[in-house]
């Protein structure tokens, strides 16, 4: 069980300089696809609006409900989201999944900044929140790709 000072680590004044900085938070007015999505174990919850051209986000806006750690997820992705294509979005998913589950690397560029997050590999009932931006962002790709589909 972590203890106190891991938790002042986790809610670092980065962490909340990300979090009240949130790039791109609006959502789009006629999106090619909006997700919503929720972490049922803190009640976080992300809407993701986004343009895909085929090959990379080409616009996109979210509006996020989450913990300071999930908000601060957001804020990292956002920051480097316009112009990235599903494999760069699916490996900074799966990379920020092993940093938190297993201590693995931090992402590679432009992700970097995930570190930041690291102290929350202890904390297991934040993964989700910190997950949700990148499945969010994932899922609307996946729709906004079925509605170019002739």
């Amino acid at each position: 069980m972590p203890d106190d000072s891991e938790l002042i680590a986790l809610y670092s004044g980065q962490i909340l300089a990300l979090a009240a900085d949130i790039p791109f938070s609006e959502l789009l007015d006629t999106p090619m696809a909006e997700v919503r999505k929720r972490a049922p174990l803190c009640g976080s919850n992300i809407a993701v609006s986004l343009d895909f051209d085929g090959e990379k986000i080409t616009r996109f806006g979210q509006d996020v409900k989450a913990c300071a750690l999930g908000q601060a997820s957001a804020s990292i992705l956002a920051a480097q989201v316009l112009g990235l294509s599903e494999a760069q979005v699916i490996k900074a998913r799966d990379q920020l999944l092993a940093q938190l589950k297993d201590d693995g690397p931090t992402p590679d560029a432009p992700f970097e900044g995930y570190e930041v997050l690291r102290p929350a590999r202890g904390f297991k009932n934040r993964h989700a929140s910190i997950m949700l931006a990148l499945e969010a962002t994932l899922a609307a790709i996946s729709e906004a790709k079925k509605k170019a589909q002739p």
